[in-house]
């Protein structure tokens, strides 16, 4: 008996440990990016956008924000593609377009000109990250009126609040997947049930829950501004796969390249986007 309990308990600890996932290094961009904030993979064009909110004023309204381009391979294409902006945090791409959360509007960027097309001024006070479902509507993320905006792209004048401050206390990282759309806010994630109502499926990460992107339909890797990168389950459970803390390097929104399992991470002040494959 003794013999079988021990067999059971190593094969219990090799599978804890087969189900452990843990991030590998690839590589990570040159220092001269601009106070990255935010990642986007773009597979078609195999490049990654990246914001950049340049200077100490993560709000500020200072018109040096900008989108840099790097390749997948790391090398820095345009530390400056697109300037012009204010302070630029997350995109989302729509039949040829990149859309960029800045301040009080969505700017429109036409990628294969590589020139800003127009503008769509919200009612808001800090736009921070951006999903767009396959059927052409944006979700938007205000974490200063902790609000989330619904912008139908076919008409973009009829956009309105889905979730407001009764509900949310700093909404932050989106990301509309199979048909569900994802939030996380202060330290939790959370999707929005079909009644209309935030229905929470993980807690207890620190409060600055930055990016989202899914692995899986019930995985996901999120990021937090702190430096933490989780892998989280929507049984709640979590793994931290990156700990920036002690080195004061931070996580931003992180883009992924889910085909190939690559998450790209922007380091915010140390200027970097660093690339690790998902084991």
């Amino acid at each position: 008996m003794k013999r079988i309990v021990l067999t059971l308990s190593a094969c219990f600890i090799c599978i804890v440990m087969y189900a452990q996932h843990q991030l590998v290094k690839l590589w990570e961009t040159d220092s001269v990016l601009k106070v990255p904030e935010s990642v986007l993979f773009d597979g078609k064009n195999k490049v990654l956008y990246v914001s950049n909110i340049d200077g100490t004023q993560p709000w500020g309204k200072d018109g040096k924000g900008s989108v840099g381009k790097v390749g997948l391979d790391g090398k820095v294409l345009a530390a400056e593609w697109i300037t012009g902006l204010n302070a630029p945090k997350g995109m989302g791409m729509y039949d040829g377009k990149l859309y960029v959360a800045d301040l009080m509007e969505l700017v429109v960027i036409d990628i294969s000109k590589g020139v800003i097309e127009k503008t769509i001024p919200l009612n808001a006070a800090g736009l921070n990250d951006i999903t767009i479902s396959p059927d052409g509507v944006l979700y938007v993320s205000d974490s200063r009126m902790r609000k989330v905006h619904k912008v139908p792209l076919a008409a973009p004048a009829t956009n309105e609040p889905i979730l407001d401050s009764t509900q949310l206390r700093g909404p932050n990282g989106l990301l509309f997947h199979n048909n569900t759309l994802y939030i996380l806010d202060a330290g939790s994630l959370y999707k929005l049930g079909a009644d209309g109502k935030l229905v929470k499926l993980a807690e207890g990460m620190e409060g600055g829950t930055d990016g989202i992107e899914p692995v899986t339909d019930s995985e996901f890797l999120i990021s937090t501004w702190s430096g933490v990168v989780y892998y989280v389950q929507t049984d709640g459970s979590k793994e931290v796969l990156i700990d920036g803390r002690a080195q004061k390097i931070n996580s931003a929104d992180i883009g992924y390249d889910r085909k190939n399992r690559v998450v790209y991470v922007p380091t915010f002040w140390k200027n970097t986007v660093a690339a690790y494959e998902v084991k």
